[in-house]
């Protein structure tokens, strides 16, 4: 078992509003627990041209490599451009593929990073500069490695980014359960978005995910991606949801439960997290990624 990962995730925004040094936590907290060694984190490669365009426009790939942002857009972004920020994020693009193609392989897949599903085909929003998710199935389809995947949103905020993307593009499906209110205030159609009131707890959000999961499984994906973010938990400082650790915990593992029983391979991304300490959003993301090998094990 291995977990894609790079200390270049962590970039220094002079702020924390999305703390990206959780993805070294996380990396830390997975190793002191003993469920992975040092050896055992893989640092991803850079993306080629080509991978960054099955999802990105030619004019927004050239931005989010080079520089060159408007104000405008950088707002929507949410972040500062920077030749660190970008290798960061096309880091994670390659890392969301890799632990792809290891589900392929093997059944399940790790990333610590990605999912980045507010990304755009043609610019970036929420934090997010480069949709890996996106990028990883077109690839993989355009590859002939698969010809049905599907992308599992379980993030507090709709995957609207993805949606986008993938609108309409065969044999690729997509799954949203999120908070109805809130971020982001626009919108776009996934193939299936399941918008819950604030204040969900777990014992309907889990009634409704095993509900909704295995009927979005019998569309048959030969791969399922998902977006595993921890802001549904009840401490959340973004969110609204009211998932408790334990309620969070049988999310991840009913996600990983109905892809074995299923036979389909599961490639696991953290997307967001925002506790007042980020080592507390950290240890979440382990457990998730714990719950996933623990099922493949």
């Amino acid at each position: 078992m291995r977990a894609w990962f790079s200390p270049a995730y962590t970039v220094d925004q002079g702020s924390e509003g999305f703390p990206t040094r959780k993805f070294a936590m996380t990396a830390d907290a997975l190793v002191k627990d003993g469920l992975l060694r040092r050896t055992e984190l893989a640092a991803p490669e850079l993306p080629s041209a080509e991978e960054l365009l099955r999802a990105h426009t030619a004019g927004w790939t050239a931005k989010a490599v080079s520089g060159g942002l408007t104000p405008e857009e950088e707002a929507l972004l949410e972040l500062r451009w920077s030749p660190a920020l970008s290798l960061a994020h096309r880091l994670c693009v390659r890392g969301t593929l890799e632990a792809c193609r290891d589900a392929l392989h093997g059944g399940v897949g790790l990333h610590i990073g990605g999912g980045a599903h507010h990304a755009f085909a043609d610019h970036g929003e929420g934090y997010c500069l480069l949709n890996d998710l996106a990028a990883a199935v077109l690839e993989l389809q355009a590859a002939g490695k698969v010809s049905r995947a599907a992308v599992v949103d379980l993030d507090v905020h709709q995957g609207n980014g993805t949606a986008s993307i993938l609108a309409g593009k065969p044999g690729l499906f997509t799954l949203s359960l999120h908070q109805a209110d809130g971020y982001p205030a626009v919108r776009q159609a996934s193939t299936r978005d399941v918008a819950l009131p604030a204040g969900t707890g777990d014992a309907k959000y889990l009634r409704i995910l095993e509900e909704e999961l295995a009927a979005f499984l019998a569309r048959r994906p030969e791969l399922v991606v998902y977006q595993a973010g921890v802001d549904v938990w009840e401490g959340d400082l973004l969110g609204g949801l009211a998932l408790s650790e334990a309620g969070l915990l049988e999310r991840d593992r009913m996600v990983a439960r109905l892809c074995r029983e299923r036979g389909v391979p599961l490639a696991v991304t953290l997307g967001g997290g925002y506790a007042e300490d980020p080592a507390k959003t950290a240890a979440l993301h382990a457990r998730t990624l714990g719950a996933a090998m623990e099922a493949a094990r």
